[in-house]
């Protein structure tokens, strides 16, 4: 386990995900929840394009339907310092909420990001600001070396409101095993996290921590793919089992 994760090792892939009701909070009028996710990572030299769509069909208890959709894409630098990233949040195939711009990091993490959507306006990063693969990367490391627990702010571009809070809460690192389904993760370590993301300004205005304003579970592989993941997104819980995975060739 001496070998330190770095961006050059997460794996170029494309990945489908079912997604399927797993828990409706009691308060809530959600009856079931289905859809799909589809998820790609490639490599473009001088840092990775990902892309996320995804599809959920939500029933209420009195049988209406709502379709809810996402198309979100960014491209992070290898050192973790440049993010671009535009996500289109739609409603029963109708636009509900565009956001897009450009955060850049220096060396101790502050920064600046600049929304073109939904408004134009800049927002400061904090000193210690991971973006997704970097925050990605440190947790692989952080929990292969025997650390259960990685808090921080974590900016994404999912919220037009800047830098959200972060706590990764990590499992003792798997060994490697045998994956019938997808062999080719057999031979790479394994790790289970739940990261939940706390709204900053209200955390700040409390004085102390607040209900999570989201949270994922996911097992991650030590490069980069997740396989199981959990959304929680407070008044309804969805699964997400892979189905499908390809490598995706090329690179630099």
């Amino acid at each position: 386990m001496d070998r330190q994760i770095g961006a050059e090792h997460l794996a170029a892939h494309r990945a489908a995900y079912r997604l399927s009701l797993s828990n409706a909070r009691e308060a809530g009028n959600i009856a079931s929840a289905n859809g799909a996710m589809a998820y790609e990572v490639l490599d473009a030299c001088d840092g990775w394009t990902t892309r996320q769509r995804f599809s959920l069909t939500i029933t209420d208890r009195e049988g209406t339907e709502i379709e809810t959709a996402s198309d979100y894409a960014t491209f992070e630098s290898r050192d973790g310092r440049r993010l671009r990233f535009t996500l289109t949040q739609m409603t029963q195939g109708a636009v509900t909420s565009r956001v897009s711009g450009e955060a850049e990091l220096q060396a101790d993490g502050s920064g600046v990001v600049r929304y073109s959507e939904p408004e134009v306006k800049e927002e400061r990063l904090p000193p210690g600001t991971m973006l997704p693969n970097r925050h990605t990367i440190l947790s692989l490391n952080a929990a292969r070396s025997g650390q259960r627990l990685l808090v921080g702010p974590l900016f994404d571009g999912t919220s037009a409101d800047g830098v959200q809070d972060s706590t990764t809460v990590m499992s003792a690192w798997d060994a490697p095993r045998e994956v019938a389904e997808f062999p080719s993760l057999s031979p790479l370590g394994s790790v289970r996290m739940r990261i939940a993301f706390f709204d900053r300004d209200a955390q700040q205005q409390g004085g102390g921590a607040t209900t999570p304003s989201y949270e994922v579970s996911l097992r991650y592989w030590e490069n980069g793919i997740a396989d199981n993941l959990t959304m929680d997104f407070r008044d309804f819980v969805v699964d997400g089992r892979m189905v499908k995975l390809e490598a995706v060739p090329g690179g630099c």
